[in-house]
């Protein structure tokens, strides 16, 4: 059974950069600037106060606004999933 890691608690530093301690013990600064993309995330980008009122919800970095980041994705460096692009039905198909 794999071991879900989650944020233990954040400090956020200069720019986007934060702080992160996870529940296995690990600490990571890590930029959130790639993750802070979509409608959201614009007041956290544009407002350092809205952005410097993040918190630990459940695991997870999370604004008052209702913005998370998946634990997952931080820890293991995962592309954020507003930056996959969907399949294509054909996409699989070869003309």
């Amino acid at each position: 059974m794999a071991l879900l890691v989650r944020v233990q608690c954040v400090e956020p530093k200069q720019d986007f950069i934060v702080d992160v301690h996870f529940t296995d013990g690990s600490r990571r600064e890590i930029n959130l600037e790639p993750y802070l993309h979509g409608p959201i995330f614009e007041a956290i980008r544009n407002d350092p106060a809205m952005y410097h009122s993040m918190q630990v919800e459940e695991g997870t970095i999370a604004w008052p606004n209702g913005a998370d980041i998946d634990p997952d994705v931080l820890y293991y460096g995962l592309t954020p999933a507003w930056a996959v692009a969907p399949e294509s039905p054909d996409s699989d198909q070869l003309l």
